[in-house]
Formats: structure tokens, sequence, C-alpha cells
């Protein structure tokens, strides 16, 4: 039996956003099948303070803060001729600390989670490799590049560009390149040469319906004083893609919905709100609570949850928790793509904003068919999306036996 090495760029406790969702879950079913030593970075101070949960996992373990200013992280990738998503995540102790664990350690197997650490595996490493990349970053910073304006989408265009080349060269260092969903694997097979024989695989979110739960929910109704209806908009706030989303909902969807329901409010609920999400506090009904203790209460007691992503790349965690909460969601496509429910009858998929806000309505003015829905996606959660179920193929992946006896392969 061998030792496994897992890197990630953000350390996976506490557990509360999308990629340290992940990282947490995946972690723990590591730990559950062989001794792993552990190299991350951590970015804030919860971060920081998660340090002794991170111990209680490890065998051994690297804890980096990561505060290397951005602007620094460019210069560097534009002398080296890299992503700034790789240079800003090198780190002379953490590589330090690989080689230290590598030379000390019976490391067999290497798990990395997020492209930006593929960097840390060495080259003469003879042992496993596995990747979660979770999503395709290259297609998504091209996605940015398309939408966005000068001098931003030359700079979005160069890290796409290297980043697609980066992500090719992960494929074939790695034993197995894992993905969020069948829908982002496929994506990432159409990016390779025909001659490519990485193998790569899709491994689905789960969702702890246990905690999201609309039957054991802390605290009060945070909506108890305001008029309504309301509708719940959560994530990391300072992401592009989410302050896009919640922005449009302000400028289009939103007036569009309170001219059939003047009292309807729309809640951003998230962590670290930039100052154009703050902005919108106040203004035609929306509300910006930003890092708030749970965001359970905020589910369980709107009448919609809305997620009008137009960039979405792999799984949206807070789609997947909504329905958990068993609460109805009105949806675009990048949203929903990944979870195989059926729109209708688990959420409702608006193509653009008229039938967003046609779905929305609708279930606002239809309290019997709100109910059912997320009556509908909680069942949906239950049965198919649970973190045991997609975490199964792990132990094979890893080289562990049916009985998680190791062996590599």
């Amino acid at each position: 039996m061998g030792d496994i090495l897992f890197l990630a760029h953000r350390i996976p406790f506490p557990p509360d956003r999308g990629d340290k969702i992940r990282s947490h879950h995946l972690l723990k079913a590591i730990a559950a099948q062989a001794p792993v030593h552990v190299g991350c970075f951590g970015e804030t101070e919860a971060d920081m303070a998660a340090e002794s949960e991170l111990a209680k996992v490890a065998k051994s373990h690297k804890l980096v803060h990561r505060s290397k200013p951005l602007q620094r992280a460019g210069i560097e990738a534009l002398v080296s001729g890299k992503p700034v998503s790789l240079t800003a995540f090198d780190h002379r102790d953490l590589r330090q600390w690989v080689a230290h664990t590598l030379a000390s350690h019976p490391i067999d197997t290497i798990v990395i989670f997020s492209g930006q650490m593929g960097q840390y595996v060495p080259q003469d490493f003879a042992g496993r490799v596995v990747i979660d990349l979770c999503d395709v970053d290259s297609a998504k910073f091209e996605a940015y590049a398309a939408d966005g304006h000068l001098p931003r989408s030359i700079i979005d265009r160069r890290e796409g560009r290297l980043l697609a080349q980066e992500e090719a060269r992960l494929a074939e260092r790695a034993d197995n390149l894992l993905l969020v969903s069948e829908n982002e694997a496929q994506l990432f097979r159409s990016r390779l040469q025909n001659n490519s024989r990485a193998d790569v695989r899709a491994l689905r979110n789960g969702i702890d319906a246990h905690f999201f739960d609309p039957a054991d929910v802390p605290g009060g109704n945070p909506f108890a004083a305001m008029t309504g209806p309301h509708l719940v908009f959560t994530g990391q706030m300072d992401y592009p893609p989410n302050i896009a989303a919640v922005k449009r909902v302000a400028a289009t969807i939103l007036p569009a919905i309170r001219s059939e329901h003047p009292g309807a409010q729309f809640h951003i609920v998230g962590r670290a709100p930039t100052d154009a999400v703050r902005g919108l506090d106040g203004k035609g009904g929306v509300k910006v609570w930003g890092e708030v203790p749970d965001v359970r209460p905020f589910l369980a007691h709107c009448d919609v949850v809305l997620a009008p992503l137009t960039i979405a790349r792999g799984i949206q965690n807070k789609v997947l928790e909504a329905m958990a909460m068993a609460r109805p969601v009105v949806l675009s496509p990048e949203a929903a793509n990944g979870i195989d429910a059926t729109d209708g009858t688990h959420f409702l998929v608006g193509a653009d904003d008229a039938a967003l806000v046609g779905h929305a309505n609708a279930l606002l003015a239809d309290g019997a068919r709100s109910t059912s829905m997320g009556t509908a996606a909680r069942k949906y959660v239950l049965d198919n999306q649970s973190w045991e179920a997609m975490l199964a193929p792990l132990a094979h992946l890893i080289g562990c036996g049916d009985h998680g006896v190791r062996h590599v392969a």
C-alpha cells in the first residue's frame, strides 16, 4: 500500500463555495481509502483558520497563504509565456514541500484538484496521476473574450489559448482526467487532437441533501418584515458570471416580473460582493445581503430561485442546493448544463429574458405548481445526486480495489 498526495488550489475547508465543496468531498473520499498528504493554498482568514480541520484528515499537510498580487502574477505570466492562472498559484514553498513529501513518503498516486496545480507534478514521477479539472477553464476565458471589451478581451483571449495548451498537456500526463459532467467531458475531448489517448471521464458533483433539507432549517424567515414575493440568487459574488447574472436580473428580468408582481424582491446572497453588485442594493426591489451565516433560510423561505447565468462551466452547486431545498428554480440553459433533470418537471429553463420572466411569473401565480416542482426537484436530488453515489468510481481511479486495498496500475 502507498500513500496519496493531494494538491488543491484552495484548502478544502470550510466547504462553503462550489470548488471547495467538491474538493472537500473528494479529499474525504480519498482519505477513507489511504493515507493522504495535502498541499494547498489559503486566501482568507477563514481559510487559514481551517488548518486544524485539514490536519485531522491529512497524514501531513502544507497550507500556503496565497498573497501574490494579480499584477505580479500577470508580469510573471508575460515573462514566462505561461497563463496567469498558473503563475498566480506558483509558489516556491509548496514546490519544496512537494519534493520533500515525495522523497520522504511512499507516494504512489498524485491527485490534482484544478488545473492550476498540475504544474506541481514532477516530470519523473512514475506513479499514478489523477487530475480533476472540474471545468474547461480555457473555454470559459474564450467566452469572456468573446463577450468582453478591449483591452480585457485581449488578456482573456491569451489566457484561453495558453490554458488550452496546458489542459492538453495535463490530459497526456494524467492516467485519468476528470470533469464535472459528461457535457464538460465531451467538450474537453472535442478540443484535444484526434490522436490523443487521454482517458477523460466525468465525475459529477453531489449534494448533501441531509444538510440541505427543508424540514430542518435553522433560524427564522429573513424576509418576514418585507413584502413579497421573494426571488433569490446565491453564489460567490466576486465571480464574473455571477455578477453578470445578478446585473441581468436587476436590469431586465426583475422589472418585468414586478410589472405583474409589484412587491417582488430580488435577494442577492453570497460573500464578497463587488462594488458593482453592492451598487444594486435598494434599486427597484433588489436587496444585497453579502455573506450570511447560513444560506438555507434564504432558500427555504423564498418563492423562486433564479439562476440566469450566461457563462457557466460544469454543474452549478447553487442549483442543486436549491433543488435539494425543494425550491422551484428558473434557470438558463447554461446553468442547467450537466444536471440530468427534466425541464418542466424538476426546474424551468428559459433561453432568454422573456422566457425566464414568463416562467417566474407562472410559478409565482400558481402556488400548487411551485410546490409540486420543488417536491420533484428534491426527489431528483435524493435519487440521483448524493455524494456517495457520485464518488463511487473514485476508489478504482486512484488505484484501490473493491475492498479498499491499494494497487498500482
